[in-house]
């Protein structure tokens, strides 16, 4: 790192608190400017806000690993999560935005109704506020310390300072702005992470030592440039080789991991962050446009300047062992990079860094404010004291995660536990929108179900992932199902008020819809559905065809664009002939 580089990383910082002070005075109006930017996002900023989220700092070394490991059709193992993000575009975006709500946990006592859902909201609001919120930052903030230090080449311990250092910055303009510092600084963040993974990608497969696509294709294996994985297989493949199934691990990651469990950014009907930004968004076309372009650039955009780096690195350095082939990125970017662009990278990294650490705050702290102090502790004060105790607890929240951050080892198996742990929640996350018999005891028992499968799998079977998914799901559905029939139903008011407020529709909510003859709400889910298909048809057909088009096979990559636009105008046509308000009611 060269003085021009250090340069260019401290203007960013710069960058990002002027950014925090310009808009602290908006935010700091009221809780709903705070947490929501009065809902007036428009759908470019909301959704590139979500991008920038998802776009962690590790999330290329992770990219890059999956590649060495598996070739191109490593990436499968989160492609896979592309089902359900295409369902919350058109099956919750509108939904979310309409309930007019400050936060996810807050839909709980808007859904249901008693002591159950009181206790489930405030429980909630600090077990994920709080607690897991507290120790995914933790675990990104281990994650940007491992980079830097493979960067730089010195201890932990020097580099904790430069990554508590940016997290002070990012608390900062976090406590001051709220959400609108948040979004735009995201939009900032995406822009220069974004074009430093380009540039690092342009410059590493251009080096002599790789010789381009050509010499990547004359240098690796056929098997490493495939894009899907071998079904049928009788077990799957550790490093060397394409990724290959069984049918049954095909079966669980592609038909049912998607939708039914819980995982952070990625919740079944949206939910955490994502949902935050869909309730901010102006109306619900804003919110729906919002989580389409989210979906389009999250799967589309950014992998293939992550992918060919990770492939160039398999050239690079062969000696890497499987352990540390993610550290491959890291190398390339210290190794090869010139003045000022190595400083690009750095500033590039610490973006998607900053971006991620800046939303968990926000959106963390939303949950201990809106669900807990305001409902449980002091209800009647002024926005101003809301906002107050909201950038108080902001920095609290950070110092919580930097004592969290100095505990936490490793987060290897971090997020397969997650997975498992919450397997059969998201089925009812999605069906608490439109089944009218979910409860508050649905949603309890079907968040502690999951453990005690997953214990006893654990403990008593020799049953492995992505199989343990089926009988966790299967465990965790009877439970809940068994609570919802034997407990009473939400209160007739109190389903009705919520019917007239979102407007589910749908056969689940026909009891209801038939009392207050209202069936308008059934019409055009057959039409969702087929955009649904459509949807997915439309990222996975432009995902192809970019990766085809980047490694020179631009006829197959041109088949794919096409197929992927014919996919899009199916949805235009759709929204366009029904008219935007019959498509979303």
């Amino acid at each position: 790192m060269q003085v021009l580089d250090w340069i260019i990383v401290a203007s960013y910082f710069i960058l990002s608190l002027v950014v925090g002070i310009y808009y602290s005075k908006r935010a700091g109006k009221n809780i709903g400017e705070f947490f929501l930017s009065g809902r007036n996002l428009p759908w470019w900023l909301a959704g590139t806000s979500m991008v920038a989220t998802t776009f962690a700092a590790d999330t290329p070394l992770a990219v890059t690993e999956l590649v060495a490991k598996n070739g191109i059709a490593g990436n499968w193992l989160w492609w896979n999560f592309l089902f359900g993000s295409m369902l919350t575009v058109f099956f919750f975006a509108r939904l979310w935005r309409r309930a007019g709500i400050m936060t996810d946990v807050e839909f709980v006592e808007l859904r249901y109704s008693g002591k159950p859902a009181s206790f489930l909201r405030g429980f909630k609001a600090l077990y994920l506020g709080l607690f897991v919120n507290t120790v995914i930052i933790g675990w990104v903030n281990v994650a940007m310390i491992s980079i830097l230090t493979g960067f730089f080449g010195v201890s932990e311990e020097v580099v904790r300072y430069y990554v508590f250092g940016a997290m002070l910055i990012v608390s900062l303009y976090s406590s001051l702005s709220g959400l609108w510092g948040v979004a735009v600084t995201d939009a900032i963040q995406f822009v220069i992470a974004i074009a430093g993974t380009i540039v690092l990608a342009v410059v590493v497969v251009n080096l002599p030592q790789v010789g381009g696509i050509d010499g990547l294709r004359g240098n690796l294996p056929e098997w490493v440039f495939k894009f899907t994985p071998v079904v049928g297989s009788t077990e799957e493949v550790a490093y060397g080789g394409v990724l290959s199934l069984t049918v049954s691990s095909f079966i669980a990651y592609i038909l049912v991991q998607w939708w039914a469990s819980w995982y952070p950014g990625a919740e079944p009907g949206g939910g955490g962050y994502v949902a935050q930004r869909m309730m901010s968004a102006k109306d619900e076309k804003h919110s729906f446009l919002a989580t389409l372009w989210f979906t389009i650039a999250h799967y589309c955009l950014r992998p293939w300047p992550w992918i060919v780096v990770g492939l160039a690195t398999l050239v690079l350095y062969p000696e890497l062992g499987p352990e540390d082939k993610k550290l491959g990125y890291i190398y390339a970017m210290r190794d090869y990079l010139p003045v000022g662009l190595k400083g690009l990278l750095i500033a590039a990294f610490f973006a998607a860094y900053m971006s991620t650490i800046a939303t968990h705050l926000n959106w963390g702290t939303s949950y201990v404010i809106n669900d807990f102090y305001k409902r449980f502790i002091k209800k009647d004060a002024d926005e101003k004291h809301y906002v107050l105790i909201a950038r108080i607890t902001t920095l609290l929240v950070m110092v919580a995660s930097i004592l969290i951050t100095l505990v936490i080892k490793t987060i290897s198996g971090a997020w397969q536990f997650i997975i498992e742990a919450s397997a059969g929640l998201g089925l009812v996350l999605i069906l608490r929108w439109y089944w009218w018999r979910i409860n508050a005891w649905s949603e309890i028992v079907a968040m502690i179900a999951p453990f005690f499968g997953y214990a006893y799998i654990k403990f008593f079977t020799k049953v492995t992932f992505p199989e343990t998914l089926f009988y966790i799901v299967a465990f965790t559905t009877v439970s809940w199902l068994i609570a919802t029939l034997i407990t009473k139903p939400v209160d007739r008011e109190h389903l009705l008020n919520f019917y007239h407020r979102v407007h589910p529709g749908g056969i689940g909510w026909r009891k209801i819809s038939t009392e207050v003859n209202d069936t308008k709400g059934d019409s055009g889910y057959f039409y969702l559905f087929i955009d649904w298909i459509s949807g997915i048809v439309l990222v996975y057909a432009m995902l192809f065809g970019i990766g085809k088009i980047v490694l020179g096979e631009y006829l197959q990559g041109l088949v794919y664009i096409i197929i992927g636009f014919l996919a899009g105008f199916v949805i235009y046509f759709d929204f366009t002939k029904r008219g935007w308000e019959k498509t979303i009611e």
